[in-house]
């Protein structure tokens, strides 16, 4: 089992930067494959970004390369998501999750097995 817990969601501005964090807890978090995906209203939970479990390999979605950074530090137990020059169009609600099957987990969210609650990212023009 692996608990992950979303924080650093808040309303910012277009052109500003937010950092999230995802805790984990309940496994050896380097045995863990990671990844951040997000859901706006009426639309599907899409990919984001994802690491792999040493943090060597990273994976992003088209429209966030140059702009969000995802890194992790496996002694913290923690993941975390550089958001900067953000856009109205960023606005969703952000989520982690967890592959514990592979060293990477690539951007499908039906194989990540395991997901935190999700932390609303707002960005206003």
């Amino acid at each position: 089992q692996v608990q992950l817990v979303e924080s650093g969601g808040e309303l910012v501005q277009a052109g500003g930067s937010l950092r999230l964090s995802c805790a984990a807890s309940g496994r050896t978090f380097s045995s863990v494959a990671m990844a951040w995906f997000c859901q706006a209203p009426g639309k599907e939970r899409e990919f984001v970004a994802a690491i792999s479990r040493s943090g060597g390999t990273t994976e992003y979605a088209d429209s966030v390369k140059g702009r969000f950074t995802i890194s992790r530090d496996n002694a913290k137990n923690t993941m975390y998501l550089q958001m900067n020059s953000l856009k109205p169009e960023d606005t969703a609600v952000y989520y982690c999750a967890a592959r514990t099957d592979s060293y990477y987990g690539g951007r499908i969210r039906e194989q990540y097995n395991y997901w935190g609650q999700g932390t609303q990212v707002t960005v206003s023009s």
